[in-house]
C-alpha cells in the first residue's frame, strides 16, 4: 500500500539462545533489551536512512536527498518490535511512533497460540512476558512523547486503515511544507 517501503523487523536482532540469559526461575529473558543486539539495529536503521535507494525499494530517485515532489518521491521504513521505544540511541530517528496496546487476558490468549523456539515453559508468560510488557509500558508513557497507542483488540484491517491514514496524512504535510519551501 506505500509505495518505496520496507520494513525491518526488531526480532531478526535477537541473539542466540546461548547468549541470552537466564534468571532464578530458569526462565530464558527474551523480553529485555538485553536480549537483542540493538546495536546492529540501529546500525541497520541508519544504513538504510543513508541509502534507502539501494535498501531494494525501487530507485526512481537521482538521489534520496532530493526534496520530495510528491508522495511517490518519499521513501518510508517501519521498524516493527516490542522494545524499539525503551532503547534511546532509537528515539532521536522516529518520526511515527505506534505502540499496540492488549489487556491481560487477550495477550496471554494470543501468545498460547503462538509457536516460539525455544517453547515458552510454564508459568513464562505470568512470570516474565507480562511483567516485561507493564514494565516497558510504562516507561514508554512517562519518558516517550508523540506515540500512538493503538487498541491491539482491533480487526488487523481497522489498525491497519488507522495507520494508512495517519501515514497518509503526515506525507501529505510533507508535501505541503516541501512546497512552501521551494515556492
Amino acid at each position: 500500500m506505500l509505495p518505496k517501503c520496507d520494513v525491518i523487523s526488531q526480532d531478526d536482532f535477537f541473539k542466540p539462545e546461548s547468549e541470552v540469559e537466564t534468571d532464578e526461575r530458569g526462565f530464558k529473558l527474551y523480553d529485555v533489551l538485553d536480549a537483542l543486539y540493538m546495536d546492529e539495529l540501529v546500525k541497520s536503521i541508519r544504513n538504510w536512512m543513508k541509502s534507502p535507494a539501494s535498501s531494494g525499494v525501487l530507485t526512481e530517485l537521482q538521489s534520496p536527498c532530493d526534496n520530495p515532489k510528491n508522495t511517490e518521491d518519499v521513501y518510508i521504513l517501519i521498524v516493527e518490535g516490542f522494545l524499539l521505544y525503551n532503547y534511546k540511541p532509537l528515539n532521536e530517528l522516529w518520526h511515527r511512533r505506534y505502540f499496540l496496546t492488549l489487556p491481560y487476558e487477550e495477550c496471554k490468549r494470543r501468545r498460547s497460540t503462538r509457536v516460539y523456539q525455544p517453547a515458552d515453559t510454564p508459568g513464562y508468560f505470568d512470570g516474565h512476558v507480562w511483567p516485561m510488557y507493564l514494565k516497558y509500558k510504562n516507561e514508554l508513557e512517562e519518558n516517550a512523547s508523540n506515540i500512538v497507542y493503538l487498541d491491539g483488540t482491533k480487526s488487523q484491517e481497522e489498525l491497519l486503515a488507522s495507520v494508512y491514514s495517519d501515514i497518509m496524512q503526515e506525507l501529505k504535510k510533507l508535501m505541503e511544507g516541501t512546497q512552501q519551501v521551494t515556492e
